[in-house]
């Protein structure tokens, strides 16, 4: 584990990390955030949310380097210019949905910043529709453009469901993909170098630091990738518990200001 003195970047997960449960950037986040720049650590965002849904936070945040969303499927400047994307094969979509559909999950589709559902009133459309602040285009059927899928999102309310598919795609695809729960709702599968370890390692390169001078912080599976190649790795006190496991240290939930906590912890740590 890295000493608190020698990071000079954070690197936050969005979902239950940053965010309360109903998406608020709580005072105390955001002031944390600007307590990181007066203190000259950089600080930027990987998510699994599309572009447009990250909006609403790289402008009150100031992030002024390159972010990820789709789990590093696109890492995108503070302008919102697509820096890197990573699209699945289309033979690979169509073996896919195949999949999903046939364990009876939803599907949706992610093509740029676009986002396909095969029915509005499907499962979690709505409550995603005011998560990301859009809402998705329906294509019945599941008739997408080629060549463009960026992630495969499979939804269900049967968590068994999802934990059990994400391992099986992980056997069916082997290294042709990525394969994670992003909530216990939600299947991402992604090109395999569409992950957040893979943000980890741009950051390093952009800023000419090393990932061991990089801390992590999240609350879901999808976030151990990056906890193992960063400095310092911090799970939030709502994240299950192979990912606390996996981290140096746990802070409070995401409903009692953990990220703010942490940040506060760090700066302490470092005399700041």
């Amino acid at each position: 584990m890295t000493k608190d003195s020698q990071i000079r970047l954070v690197l936050a997960d969005v979902d239950g990390t940053l965010v309360t449960n109903e998406k608020v950037l709580t005072p105390r986040a955001s002031k944390a955030v600007v307590a990181l720049s007066r203190a000259q650590v950089l600080f930027s965002l990987t998510s699994g949310r599309p572009p447009k849904g990250m909006q609403m936070l790289v402008a009150p945040l100031k992030i002024a380097l390159p972010f990820a969303a789709f789990n590093g499927g696109q890492i995108l400047s503070p302008g919102f210019d697509v820096l890197i994307e990573h699209t699945l094969d289309d033979d690979l979509v169509e073996a896919i949905t195949h999949y999903l559909d046939r364990h009876k999950l939803d599907v949706w589709f992610y093509a740029g910043s676009n986002w396909y559902v095969p029915r509005l009133d499907g499962s979690h459309v709505d409550h995603e529709s005011a998560t990301v602040g859009f809402s998705p285009e329906v294509v019945p059927g599941g008739r997408v453009p080629s060549g463009s899928i960026v992630k495969i999102v499979g939804v269900s309310d049967d968590h068994e469901i999802i934990a059990r598919a994400t391992d099986e795609l992980r056997g069916l695809f082997g290294d042709r993909v990525a394969a994670e729960a992003s909530q216990p709702y939600y299947l991402d599968v992604t090109h395999p170098r569409a992950n957040k370890g893979t943000v980890v390692e741009y950051l390093a390169h952009w800023c000419g630091i090393t990932t061991e001078e990089i801390a992590t912080i999240g609350d879901m599976a999808n976030d151990i990738d990056m906890f193992s190649r960063s400095g310092l790795a911090i799970a939030m006190g709502n994240a299950m518990a192979e990912v606390q496991q996996a981290a140096d240290r746990v802070t409070a939930s995401n409903e009692e200001d953990g990220f703010a906590e942490a940040m506060e912890e760090l700066l302490k740590l470092r005399g700041q």
